[in-house]
Order: C-alpha cells, then structure tokens, then sequence
C-alpha cells in the first residue's frame, strides 16, 4: 500500500509516522508513506497558499490551485487516482470498520486541511470522501492524518508479524478487549487470573470472550448492544 500525505506540515506527520511499528515498516518496504509539502505546489513566489474568504470572515481558506497540483503530482507518480481522503470536522467520524476498508486500497491520498479548511471547489474535483476523527476540532488535519495512516497501515500485510495481532483486540471483532497481564505472576498483592496460568486454550478462549462481553457492556453498551442484535441475527 502507498498512502501520500498532502500537508503544509510533512515534518509533524514524518516525526510520528517515521517512528515505532510504521516507521520500521516503511524501512523494510511493507508500506510506502509520503509527506507533500503543498507549498512546493504554489506558483506564488512568496509560496503563499491561502487568502482571505470570499464573503467574510475570520481566518485564511487554503487555494485550490496549489492542492490540485499535488493531487496531479501524485496521480503522475502512481500511474492511478488514489482514493483521496479530505480530513475534517465535518467528515464521517473514523472507526475500525472504515479503517479495515481503506487497508484493502491499494493508493489512499489524505489532504490535511488548516486555517479555516480548504476551498470547496477542491473538495468537490478531487476528493472521495470525508473524514474526522472525532467531534471537535484540531489547529490542523495533520494528527488526524497521521492517526489515519497509522490504523490503516498497521492492517498492512508485513507491518505487523501476523493478523492475530490486530483482530484479536478492541473494536475489531465489534467488542472492546479483554484484560491482559504479564509477568510477575503476582504484583502488589494482586495475581494473575489463574486461568491464563492453566495452558487449556479453550478454558482461556472462553475467559477472554466473557471478559470482552462485561468490560464492552459496561463501557460501551452501544457497542455490546449491536454486538448482541448481530450475535442472535447469526443464530436464527
């Protein structure tokens, strides 16, 4: 998979997404990430990227023209048009399933917005969809796209050392995780459950999924009543 990163701040998506399990797997080729600095795109010789709203207003509105050159620079670099993400309050809220989605692409472009968003006329050329990653509002998309590409990436075949690693945990399966431990055996006082201590895979299996079961339903009944609505629809 290759995700570009259209940003006027590739140096804050690089500091994240060069680090830890995606930084790694950038290094051994597993998935290619690449930061646009929009401003390399601007013909303005002062490198000048935004200006005032029409119709008034506070703050700046990001040009089309300087995006859209990107987005050409990238198309003409993959050969395809990517799957391009415009990140945004005002976008479908991010979660594990819409993650899982853009895993199987193989190009996603995310278009990091900043001062008073981007001008419409962009997001109507150039964008397929919208999204945010939660209900308020951040100085720039530039967090967002970096928590994007690092959920998205992870479910890349060769980023993480099997797909255990990730089906087997929060909001994949629909339930929130079970609790884990490691060593000591006993920590202040408290000791591990002594089922994960028996080695019988199932007694350990069924542990795991009644803890999933409590901890979703007390946190998340949200979530553990669509859990259940889809549980008893299998069933019937």
């Amino acid at each position: 998979m290759r995700i570009d990163i259209a940003t006027l701040f590739p140096e804050m998506c690089e500091a994240v997404l060069s680090e830890s399990i995606v930084g790694r797997a950038r290094k051994k080729g597993a998935i290619e990430v690449y930061c646009h600095q929009i401003r390399d795109y601007t013909c303005d010789k002062h490198r000048r990227v935004d200006d005032i709203p029409y119709g008034g207003g506070m703050g700046m509105v990001m040009q089309a023209e300087p995006i859209y050159n990107c987005y050409k620079a990238v198309c003409e670099q993959t050969g395809i048009k990517p799957h391009t993400i415009y990140m945004t309050p005002k976008g479908s809220v991010f979660n594990q399933k819409k993650a899982i989605e853009l895993s199987k692409m193989n190009n996603l472009l995310v278009l990091c917005g900043h001062y008073e968003g981007v001008d419409q006329r962009i997001i109507d050329k150039i964008v397929d969809e919208e999204i945010s990653i939660g209900d308020y509002v951040l100085t720039g998309g530039e967090l967002p796209a970096a928590v994007l590409t690092d959920a998205v990436a992870r479910m890349c075949s060769g980023v993480l050392s099997s797909a255990e690693c990730y089906e087997d945990e929060s909001h994949f399966s629909g339930l929130l995780e079970y609790p884990q431990y490691t060593r000591p055996e006993i920590w202040e006082g408290e000791a591990v459950p002594p089922v994960l201590l028996s080695g019988h895979h199932k007694n350990i299996a069924d542990w795991r999924l009644e803890q999933s079961l409590k901890i979703t339903s007390e946190k998340r009944p949200d979530m553990y009543e669509k859990f259940e609505k889809e549980r008893n629809k299998h069933k019937k």
